[in-house]
């Protein structure tokens, strides 16, 4: 009963909303509840793969290097699809950059910089920054977007800055395979 549920769910979800975003809804045993999840669809890329875990406990869709996990790989990558009726109070993409620098300014001791545009498979024009620790912490570049009803966030993540610029490239490569439409 509760898996027909799920799949019914998953359904109803994938014929509203419009962007190639993969969506799970899964019973959760330890609550009794249904977990929603959703995420951008990110293509294969030679030398990565998908973290089927991480991505449901992070809720986003996360990439290792191959021999490593998203939890003990140096870079990593990941895709978070954020539904923005589940967000009445951002109206904006702006205000989504925004409310995240400001949220990671006061959480971490971070230096944020503008960097360059993407443009997606479909032409889709993403707005970048670094996040650069001052001290300690990891080094980052994220790309903001939006389709449909999706505030879109797709990161790089290092340990290191030497990590993080030898991993642009591949980064890179999915940004502009990456597709709304299938």
């Amino acid at each position: 009963m509760k898996i027909t549920l799920s799949l019914i769910l998953s359904l109803l979800l994938s014929t509203q909303l419009h962007a190639e975003i993969e969506k799970f809804a899964i019973p959760d045993k330890k609550c009794g509840k249904i977990c929603f999840y959703w995420w951008p669809k990110l293509p294969t890329i030679e030398g990565w793969h998908h973290d089927r875990q991480q991505s449901y406990a992070f809720s986003a869709n996360t990439q290792a290097p191959n021999g490593f996990t998203f939890a003990n790989a140096e870079t990593v990558i990941y895709a978070k699809a954020l539904f923005k009726p589940r967000m009445p109070e951002t109206k904006t993409l702006e205000q989504l950059i925004k409310n995240d620098h400001n949220r990671f300014k006061t959480e971490t001791n971070v230096i944020i910089k503008k960097s360059k545009t993407y443009i997606t498979a479909d032409k889709n024009k993403l707005v970048s920054y670094t996040f650069s620790p001052k001290e300690k912490g990891n080094w980052e570049q994220v790309s903001y977007g939006e389709e449909g009803e999706f505030f879109l966030i797709f990161t790089v993540s290092s340990r290191s800055k030497s990590g993080l610029l030898e991993t642009i490239p591949i980064y890179e490569k999915y940004l502009a395979k990456y597709n709304e439409k299938p």
